[in-house]
Parts: C-alpha cells; sequence; structure tokens
C-alpha cells in the first residue's frame, strides 16, 4: 500500500497571497489524498482555519522558532514553499527535508516598475503557484478559489438593504485607493445600495464618504475580515482595490469591478476565473505607471492620475 504524503504548505501573508494558495491546497488533497498541513503567521490564521482541505492549521506569533520543534515532529513528506523569502529559507534548513519553492518574479518587476520593459509572464500567479506542485504529478481542476466562513462570522443582514453593492474601500498603501471624492461620485451615480467594506484605518473615510453620498452605509472598523467577506459573500456585485478582498469576492464567484492605481494586472494577481461579467478598471497608457509593485504612501509625481483619471462611467452595470 502506497504511502500516504504529508505536506506543508507555506504561506505567511497577506490576505489575498493566501486566499491564492487555496487551489494549490485542494488539489494536494483531493488529487493526492494526501495530509495537507498549513503554516501561517498567527493574523491571518482565520483566513485558512475553516478550509476541509487542510488537516492542521499551524500559525507564529512573531518568530518560526515559536513552532519549530513542532514542526520536526511531523515528519513532513515535502515542504511547498509558497512565499520563499529568508525566513522560509531557515525554515526548510532546519526542516531539512524535501521542498519545493515558488519562483518570485522581483527581477522582473523591477525592470517593469523602473524602466517600463515589460518582461512579465502572462500567466497567474495561481497557475505559477501550480508549477510548484507539478512534480507530484498534480494537474490544475480549474475549480478557482475557496474561501470557507463559518456560524460564527454571519453578519445580521436585517439591518441592511435587501440588495446592495459592496465597496471596499481600503488597501494596503495609498496609492492603491480612489480618493475620497472620486468615491463618492462612483456611488452616487451607480445610483445602487452601497456597502463600505474596510478595516479600522479606513473608519474615518468611511464615515466621511457615507456622510456625502445618498445609499450609503460604512461598515469600516466595525466587522472582522471574515465578517466583512460575509457581507461580500452576500452582495450583489463588489467594487474593490487591488486588495486581498478582490480575491475572496473571486472565490465567492462575485461579479468585480476591480480598480488599479500604481499596481498593474499584469503582475499576475488579477481576479483569479472572475465571473465573465467582471471588469478590470485602470487608466491605461501612462508613462509614470506602474511606479511600484506593493505601493506607496502618496503619489511620487504628485498628480496621481492613475486614480484621478479613472472614467466614473465604467462603473455603471449592465
Amino acid at each position: 500500500m502506497q504511502k500516504r504524503l504529508k505536506i506543508l504548505v507555506v504561506r505567511f501573508s497577506s490576505i489575498g497571497d493566501i486566499v491564492l494558495t487555496t487551489p494549490i491546497v485542494r488539489m494536494l488533497k483531493k488529487q493526492l489524498n494526501s495530509e495537507v498541513h498549513f503554516l501561517t503567521k498567527q493574523v491571518n490564521g482565520d483566513l485558512v482555519k475553516n478550509n476541509p482541505y487542510i488537516d492542521t492549521v499551524t500559525i507564529f506569533k512573531d518568530s518560526i522558532s515559536e513552532v519549530i520543534d513542532k514542526l520536526k515532529n511531523e515528519n513532513y513528506d515535502y515542504v511547498i514553499d509558497l512565499h520563499n523569502n529568508i525566513r522560509t529559507r531557515i525554515l526548510k534548513f532546519q526542516l531539512g527535508i524535501k521542498s519545493r519553492s515558488f519562483p518570485k518574479i522581483n527581477l522582473l518587476k523591477f525592470l517593469m516598475t523602473q524602466f517600463k520593459r515589460n518582461y512579465l509572464p502572462k500567466i497567474h500567479i495561481v497557475d505559477r503557484y501550480l508549477e510548484t506542485i507539478k512534480f507530484l504529478g498534480i494537474k490544475n481542476d480549474m475549480q478557482g478559489l475557496d474561501f470557507f466562513l463559518s456560524t460564527d462570522d454571519k453578519v445580521q443582514l436585517s439591518v441592511y438593504p435587501k440588495k446592495f453593492i459592496a465597496f471596499v474601500i481600503g488597501g494596503q498603501h495609498s496609492t492603491k485607493i480612489l480618493p475620497i471624492n472620486k468615491i463618492v461620485s462612483i456611488c452616487n451615480k451607480i445610483n445602487n445600495d452601497v456597502i463600505l467594506i474596510g478595516g479600522p484605518n479606513d473608519s474615518l473615510r468611511g464615515k466621511e464618504i457615507e456622510k456625502k453620498c445618498n445609499s450609503v452605509i460604512s461598515t469600516c472598523g466595525d466587522f472582522t475580515v471574515m465578517q466583512s467577506a460575509f457581507l461580500i459573500k452576500n452582495s450583489q456585485y463588489v467594487i474593490t482595490h487591488d486588495t486581498g478582498m478582490m480575491h475572496i469576492a473571486s472565490a465567492f464567484g462575485k461579479k468585480i469591478f476591480s480598480v488599479w492605481g500604481n499596481t498593474i494586472p499584469e503582475f499576475g494577481m488579477y481576479p483569479y476565473m472572475a465571473h465573465e461579467d467582471s471588469r478590470i478598471i485602470e487608466v491605461k497608457g501612462l508613462n509614470c505607471r506602474p511606479c511600484s509593485k506593493i505601493g506607496f504612501s502618496k503619489c511620487p509625481k504628485g498628480h496621481f492620475k492613475c486614480m484621478e483619471e479613472i472614467n466614473e462611467n465604467l462603473f455603471l452595470s449592465k
């Protein structure tokens, strides 16, 4: 009888990157019937704790040293490193077992942001993740992303409009976020009930937008990531920046209007297997874009054309 493989999948952060690993753990579980463990930071543990394709979630707060002895005792057959940084290299060295690592394209992103030389592979990051496990005979099952909620993640929907659009107004960096006046204009133009989604850092912006709009309710800072995901799941469709919530919306099969500022979809992080009516909204032809693979606190050029010149009519749903 063939031995059942025991595999550790590693991805520390962030929200979107972890959601994008879900096809990998599903395929490892279903196609190999392997025992799948997942290692991530404590702050991101909730994102995978409900995943039925993961047998064990191991979390750490500050350092891998907190869990290294536990991991050594698991006697894994393989480590699938989907993060590939210094800490994961140390981890693989300490475990001393077979491993495969996700190949990053930081140099190609550098050439694109600094010199506008586009040598980027025309492939989504999920398919690049898949390359990491192909040696095991894994094939893409074409089932897209997964995201699993529990009963604890439910929000009382009766206090909100029966039908609403979810607008994710946050982002990790300011240059990935639409200005307040632009969001207000879009909300008023689409003429539908809108629920704003965001974290505590978006709370003040959310309240300001709510005051300036007719049919907008801000929930920014009110709910956990998982509860916000519940709202996204129950929305008609989603407007979002290039954020982790964009990938959660994709996992739920939502129509997505994804807005791109200083980053570009060509980096391979656009909504994976998105709803057929989804739209990518961006200002093309700017010679300063992309200016960063991640983002800045403010536009380096001072004009912020990549967001200020977004065509608001593109948000009008069919």
